[in-house]
């Protein structure tokens, strides 16, 4: 008999909406954070900003830049900086995979949820994507009020 999977229970810290919008995601990757120790302070507090973030391969290494993970205020001397550039814990054929999927016309890596596993490490879903175009973000917004619409008259009616 097969195990079904864990579906593990994951603190949501921030969640990147605006992603899935302006882009069209075509593949996900789970990656680590090095992190400092107030940063996952801070996390735990569930203060964190990953809307306008982006992630770059430089070299061999994956870095998650522009994301604000704001100060703990009771560590007053030791605190980080807020916005500073945060590598990414990949191993070296998914940073490959990244490298090559960067190089393709018009393809962009974006941040789109920053969560705590069940191990309670911080981890970040990545997303392999293409910008979309304003007619597919009209589009978009179409199929998501007519789903919207739906339920309401089905649970009026049915």
């Amino acid at each position: 008999m097969a195990k079904a999977k864990d579906k593990s229970p994951k603190t949501l810290i921030a969640d990147n909406r605006r992603a899935r919008y302006e882009y069209a995601v075509e593949d996900n990757m789970e990656a680590g954070i090095q992190l400092l120790g107030t940063e996952v302070k801070a996390l735990r507090e569930g203060r964190a900003n990953i809307a306008e973030a982006y992630v770059s391969v430089e070299g061999n290494e994956a870095w998650l830049i522009n994301a604000n993970i704001p100060i703990y205020a009771p560590a007053s001397q030791f605190n980080h900086s807020p916005t500073r550039h945060r590598k990414l814990l990949l191993k070296r054929k998914e940073i490959n995979v990244l490298l090559g999927e960067t190089q393709r016309k018009g393809r962009t890596i974006v941040p789109l949820k920053l969560y705590f596993n069940k191990a309670g490490t911080a981890k970040l879903l990545i997303g392999i994507a293409t910008g979309k175009q304003t007619h597919d973000k009209r589009e978009t917004q179409k199929k998501r009020d007519w789903q919207r619409q739906k339920a309401r008259l089905m649970r009026e009616n049915g």
